[in-house]
């Protein structure tokens, strides 16, 4: 079963990608509230997939994505943007993420993007 770093400054958006994960049989979850925890959690134990929030304090989506691309070329990275943040999605795109996600999302966009990108 899959590794998968959740990335996002808000505990309660963490809680809900893991309760809608979870539903789906995800089970192995990694957590992180900023970009420079993000980048210290994906060097050190390598999850298979991240799902990493935009905008972020310390160090912002954007910058995590192109740390943990810089580590590892094949990282599988999913954005995750609140609405009107098409720009920092493109970036991210260009920067190597493989999907995006808007918030708020709805559980089963969320299942089926992880499924894609993990070809699970």
């Amino acid at each position: 079963m899959a590794k998968i770093l959740i990335v996002d400054d808000a505990a309660f958006m963490r809680m809900m990608v893991k309760d809608s994960l979870s539903k789906a049989g995800y089970s192995d979850f990694l957590e992180a509230g900023n970009g420079e925890e993000a980048v210290a959690k994906y060097t050190e134990s390598k999850p298979d997939l991240v799902l990493l929030d935009i905008t972020m304090p310390v160090k912002d989506g954007i910058q995590a994505l192109q740390s943990i691309k810089q580590a590892n070329p094949q990282a599988k990275v999913i954005m995750c943007s609140a609405m009107g943040q098409e720009k920092m999605v493109v970036e991210a795109i260009r920067l190597g993420a493989l999907d995006f996600i808007v918030k708020p999302f709805k559980p089963e966009r969320l299942i089926q993007t992880v499924k894609n990108v993990l070809g699970d």
